[in-house]
């Protein structure tokens, strides 16, 4: 597994997350496309890690799945919320919560 590898799955999967992040319209369709993008930040820090033979790659890997975990739980409770108030998902119909 060399360094062109790891760089072009980085690149792909990120610019999948990227395309559905841009594209679609739900939310929750959102939420998994920035995840896919972490998780290819992820691998390609795993990925060097692996290939300079240090571990602070897989260390900033791991606080990064820490904080996404905790993104996604606030995530997930605002648009529950927004679901229950307005039975409505859209995010081009979420500019009316501004206060």
């Amino acid at each position: 597994m060399g360094q062109e590898f790891i760089l072009l799955v980085s690149a792909t999967i990120f610019c999948i997350g990227a395309f559905g992040f841009m594209v679609r319209k739900n939310p929750l369709i959102m939420f998994m496309s920035v995840e896919l993008m972490l998780n290819s930040v992820n691998f390609l820090l795993i990925g060097y890690s692996h290939i300079l033979k240090s571990l602070d790659g897989q260390v900033f890997a791991l606080m990064i799945m820490a904080v996404a975990a905790a993104e996604v739980v606030v995530g997930l409770a605002i648009i529950l919320t927004i679901f229950r108030t307005r039975h409505d998902l859209n995010v081009d119909h979420l500019d009316s919560l501004k206060g």
